[in-house]
This record gives C-alpha cells, sequence and structure tokens, in this order.
C-alpha cells in the first residue's frame, strides 16, 4: 500500500508533500475531513511498534489538556489519536511495509528515499 495521512490545512505537511511529489498511485487521506479508523490506525501501530510512536506531543490539546503530566498508555494514546486528529503526528507516510511518522528530516529523507528510490 502505499499511503500518505496528512492535514491539507498544514503548512509544514503542504511543504512535504510538494518536497516528495509522491506518483498518482498514492491514496491521500486529510485526516481533518477523514478521520481514521480502528483499522487504520491498528495498521499503523503494527508498522510503527507503538501508538506512542504515532502520537504528537507538539499538538495544542496536549498543553491543553496537561497530558504530559499524566501516564498515558499504548491504549490512551491510540484513545486519543482516535478522537481528535490533532493528536496524529504527521504526516504518516506508508510505502508498503515501511512507515514513515512525522516531519524530521531524517524521517522525510528515508520517505523521500522509498517513495522515488
Amino acid at each position: 500500500m502505499k499511503k500518505i495521512y496528512h492535514l491539507s490545512t498544514c503548512d509544514t505537511c503542504k511543504r512535504i508533500l510538494n518536497e516528495l511529489n509522491p506518483p498518482s498511485d498514492f491514496i491521500f487521506q486529510d485526516v481533518k475531513s477523514e478521520s481514521i479508523t480502528t483499522d487504520q490506525i491498528k495498521e499503523m501501530h503494527d508498522l510503527a511498534g507503538s501508538y506512542e510512536a504515532l502520537f504528537s506531543k507538539r499538538a495544542r490539546l496536549y498543553k491543553e489538556r496537561d497530558l504530559k503530566n499524566q501516564n498515558l498508555t499504548e491504549k490512551d494514546y491510540k484513545k486519543l489519536i482516535l478522537e481528535h486528529y490533532t493528536f496524529l503526528k504527521r504526516p504518516v507516510i506508508i510505502v508498503n511495509d515501511n512507515i514513515f511518522v512525522g516531519n524530521s528530516k531524517k524521517v522525510i529523507e528515508e520517505a523521500n528515499i522509498a517513495i522515488n528510490g
């Protein structure tokens, strides 16, 4: 599968998608307009190894809910990601059996190699 979970209103996601220029066989899912399903988050978890790896601690709601002072479990991370799209670290790029999560330079470089060779 070739899929990119992103937020269409996010300037960082837009910049990364322009930079990567993925081919037309990729499926794009705007996580704000099309919520992540339980099956999709499980698939991402299976590839990433944990829900925490998919979780954004930069989300405004993370700070507002004072979640950093709570002991969050894998179950909590999953529930929060399914509850609100801002908790998903973006973009999430899946290329066959490889997953690239977030917008760090290293992750994007690795995704670019997987996408464009």
